[in-house]
């Protein structure tokens, strides 16, 4: 089972960081680096959810440039607006 966990967070990870335009692939990657590990199935789910969603519209919900629609306001959503990346 933990296998297949970590086979789904390299996945999650390489989504993240390859998801086609150069600020989200930065951001994600590194919230995905940092947070992956530490999210249990639900917030996978969440998450795994949140990168099937165009770059452009994710990207103006991460920065509340716009207000997602319920069923994607989630705690994870939520992880993700409060992430800093630091350099």
């Amino acid at each position: 089972m933990a296998a297949v966990l970590d086979a789904r967070r390299k996945r999650l990870y390489y989504r993240s960081a390859y998801t086609g335009t150069k600020e989200t692939d930065v951001f994600l990657g590194a919230f995905a680096e940092r947070h992956l590990a530490e999210l249990d199935d639900q917030q996978l789910d969440d998450y795994e959810k949140l990168l099937e969603i165009a770059d452009p519209r994710l990207y103006k919900w991460i920065t509340a440039q716009e207000t997602p629609p319920a069923e994607y306001d989630t705690p994870v959503l939520r992880m993700i607006q409060a992430f800093e990346l630091t350099g």
